[in-house]
C-alpha cells in the first residue's frame, strides 16, 4: 500500500480507503463487515470512512468496534454530519447545535475520544456559513476533531468557506469528498484545480460507479441476484445504461492488456490524479478488499491512458 498526504496536511493516508455507505450497519452481516475491515487494516489501509446517517448510526458502531482492536495512532477515522438523525426541526443541518450534538453522539457510537476527519456531508443553505465553520473550529480546539472537510460542495461554496476561515482565523478545510469515476468526471473541470490551488485533497467516493466498473453487469444480461444493483437499483441505475456498459466492455480490453482486473484499472486511473488523496472503496466481503488494494502503486502506461480517454470521450 502506498500513502499520500491528506490535502496539504502532514498526515498520511492510504491511497485506497474503506468506506461504509451501503455496506455496514445492516446492509451486510456484521461478521462480514468486521472481516472486511480487519482485512483492509491487514493489507495496509489506514483510512476508514463512515457517517452518522449510515443506518442511523449503526455503521459507526460497526466501524468503531472493529478499529478499537488496533492502536489509535495507527489509523485515520472519518465521519460526517448534516443529514437527518431524527424527526425534530433541529435534527439535521449544519447549525452549531446539530454539529456539536452529532459529533458527541458519533464519538459515543464509535467508542473513540476523537475523529481524525469530520465532514460536512452536504451544504446547508439555511445556516450561516460562519456559524458552521465556528462550530467546527471549536471542535478542533477541543480536540474532538483533528481536521475538517466537506462532501459534494460546489466550488463557490468551498471558496466562500476558505474566505471566511481566513478572515476569521478559523480552521481551514483540507479535504473534499466528491463522487469521481470513469463515468462521472465532473470534478476535473473546477474542483481539482481549486483543490490544487488551495491545498484541498480529494477523497473520492464511488470509484467503481457502484460496481458497474467491476465488470459484473453486462449489456443485455439480467442483473446478478447477489449484486448491489439487485438491492439498491435506484442508486446504481444512472450508470446502468447501454452507453456506459458499452464503455465498460471496451475498458475490459484495456484492463486485460495491463494485466489488471477492471476494478483495479478504474482505481489506478483515479489515482493518476495527484490531487486525489485517497479513493474510497466499499466492500461486503474481504475478497473485494484484497482485489481492489492491488491497484495501489499501479502506473498505467501512456498508451492505456490515451485509449481510456478515447473510450470515455466516445
Amino acid at each position: 500500500m502506498e500513502y499520500r498526504n491528506l490535502g496539504n496536511t502532514g498526515v498520511k493516508v492510504s491511497e485506497i480507503s474503506l468506506g461504509s455507505w451501503l455496506t455496514y450497519g445492516g446492509y451486510v452481516e456484521k461478521d462480514a463487515a468486521l472481516k472486511s475491515i480487519h482485512k483492509a487494516y491487514g493489507l495496509g489501509i489506514n483510512f476508514f470512512d463512515t457517517a452518522n446517517v449510515y443506518r442511523r448510526g449503526e455503521a459507526e458502531k460497526v466501524v468503531g468496534e472493529a478499529l478499537r482492536e488496533y492502536p489509535r495512532e495507527s489509523y485515520v477515522l472519518a465521519t460526517k454530519v448534516f443529514n437527518p438523525m431524527g424527526e425534530g426541526p433541529n435534527d439535521q443541518g449544519l447549525s452549531r447545535k446539530h454539529i456539536i450534538e452529532q459529533c458527541n453522539a458519533s464519538l459515543q457510537r464509535l467508542g473513540h475520544d476523537y475523529v481524525d476527519l469530520y465532514y460536512c456531508h452536504r451544504y446547508d443553505p439555511e445556516t450561516p456559513l460562519h456559524e458552521t465553520l465556528r462550530a467546527l473550529d471549536d471542535l478542533v480546539r477541543q480536540g474532538k476533531v483533528l481536521y475538517i472537510g466537506v462532501s459534494e460542495w460546489s466550488p463557490a461554496q468551498i471558496a466562500e468557506a476558505l474566505h471566511i476561515a481566513d478572515k476569521r482565523l478559523l480552521d481551514r478545510l483540507v479535504v473534499n469528498q466528491p463522487i469521481y469515476n470513469m463515468l462521472n468526471r465532473y470534478i476535473e473541470k473546477e474542483i481539482i484545480p481549486q483543490g490544487q490551488q488551495h491545498g484541498i485533497g480529494q477523497v473520492v467516493f464511488s470509484p467503481l460507479a457502484q460496481g458497474v466498473l467491476s465488470g459484473k453487469y453486462q449489456k443485455g444480461a439480467d442483473i446478478p441476484a447477489d449484486s448491489r444493483a439487485a438491492e439498491n437499483y435506484k442508486v446504481i441505475s444512472r450508470f446502468l445504461n447501454d452507453e456506459s456498459l458499452d464503455r465498460v466492455a471496451e475498458l475490459q480490453e484495456v484492463a486485460a492488456k495491463e494485466e489488471l482486473s477492471l476494478s483495479q484499472l478504474a482505481i489506478a486511473w483515479i489515482l493518476r490524479q495527484n490531487n486525489v488523496s485517497s479513493a474510497l472503496i466499499g466492500a461486503s466481503r474481504p475478497e473485494q478488499v484484497e482485489e481492489n488494494v492491488k491497484a495501489s502503486g499501479v502506473k498505467l502506461s501512456d498508451e492505456s491512458l490515451q485509449r481510456i480517454e478515447t473510450i470515455l470521450e466516445g
